[in-house]
């Protein structure tokens, strides 16, 4: 179970990078169509997105910290990192479909993902 949970938040990780890509380097361009704004939101928002999307590539260094680090068998340090950026990215798809329930579909892709590994991740330290 802790291998499902180490592929999972690599998975999630590997979202949160495009996420990033998306927010940072996309926004007025190919993001405009994934996160449905106008030409005139995107470049409003613009500054705001470039930081966003670097938080969101910041929690998938983490959580691939975490990955690496568990395959390098260093358990404690790997779970606990997976831990941290798998639950932020589930909090942020909280905050996501909190602040507009329109923006459900977007939670759930974003979500899903690190929500898994976290249930893997709780599995295996209910079963130890």
């Amino acid at each position: 179970m802790l291998v499902a949970a180490a592929v999972l938040a690599a998975l999630a990780a590997l979202l949160h990078v495009f996420i990033w890509w998306l927010e940072s380097f996309a926004w007025t361009g190919r993001a405009r169509a994934v996160f449905d704004t106008s030409r005139e939101e995107a470049e409003a928002t613009r500054e705001l997105a470039f930081n966003q999307g670097y938080y969101n590539l910041f929690l998938a260094l983490i959580t691939i910290t975490g990955v690496i680090a568990l395959a390098l068998d260093h358990r404690t340090v790997g779970v606990a990192l997976i831990a941290a950026g798998t639950l932020s990215m589930v909090g942020a798809a909280v905050v996501l479909v909190a602040g507009s329930g329109a923006r459900a579909g977007a939670a759930l892709r974003q979500g899903l993902l690190p929500a898994l590994a976290v249930t893997c991740l709780l599995i295996v330290g209910l079963g130890s």
